[in-house]
């Protein structure tokens, strides 16, 4: 967000559509990876069973995921982000919490609960891609500009408007489909590991006991116990 990107996003689709894959697809499952008690367990803790188990379910976290890629890219919609700061940030915190709430039953930050088979995670992957595919196809083979603000925008590049869609759009559905091929791998070998069974009973052990743990008000002194667990 303070980026060169930050500054070169209302004047290429291209810079814009950078800053929507680091917000969506990359960091939201390095930051899973990375601290998932502290994330999660604020979620987890804050919120009622019913909302928190809610935010957890596949089919929320695929259609939140769609629902924040499809309106934000509506051509009135994005002038308006385009527009307002206030709008703006809006936007990148939209696609920021859509794809921490994507990634979720991907990546199953320990030690929260799967309540549905890991190989079914392939299948979700595999459907998140057609939105995305969709709305690439539409901006790349387009004869005319879809966003025409950047017709009147200064050109900081060697592109004209219609190359810095196609551009923008080409690199949607490249980057999309290669980190969602390298998750789909990742889960694909977990599954078939001839350890696999044996991980994943120790894994369910520890998210039954994080299931009956009542943290009670000190949030930080039960996120320490259970990294010493893990």
């Amino acid at each position: 967000m303070v980026s060169p990107l930050a500054s070169r996003d209302s004047h290429m689709l291209t810079a814009h559509m950078i800053q929507h894959l680091l917000l969506m697809t990359i960091a939201p499952p390095l930051i899973w990876m990375g601290e998932p008690l502290i994330v999660a367990g604020t979620v987890r803790w804050r919120l009622p069973n019913g909302p928190g188990r809610l935010l957890g379910h596949p089919a929320f976290c695929w259609l939140a995921a769609a629902a924040a890629l499809v309106v934000w890219h509506v051509p009135s919609v994005f002038r308006l982000a385009l527009q307002s700061p206030a709008w703006h940030f809006i936007e990148h915190a939209s696609f920021l919490t859509a794809g921490l709430l994507f990634w979720w039953p991907v990546i199953q930050p320990w030690p929260s609960v799967a309540r549905w088979p890991r190989w079914t995670m392939l299948l979700y992957l595999f459907l998140a891609t057609l939105p995305c595919d969709v709305l690439s196809g539409l901006l790349v083979f387009s004869d005319r500009v879809a966003y025409p603000m950047y017709l009147f925008r200064p050109r900081t590049s060697g592109l004209s408007p219609l190359e810095d869609q196609q551009c923008a759009a080409a690199l949607m559905w490249t980057c999309v489909t290669v980190v969602f091929l390298v998750a789909g791998t990742i889960l694909s070998t977990q599954i078939l590991s001839p350890g696999g069974n044996s991980g994943m009973k120790a894994r369910r052990e520890s998210e039954i006991e994080y299931e009956n743990f009542s943290p009670g008000r000190n949030s930080q002194k039960s996120v320490e116990y259970f990294r010493m667990r893990r």
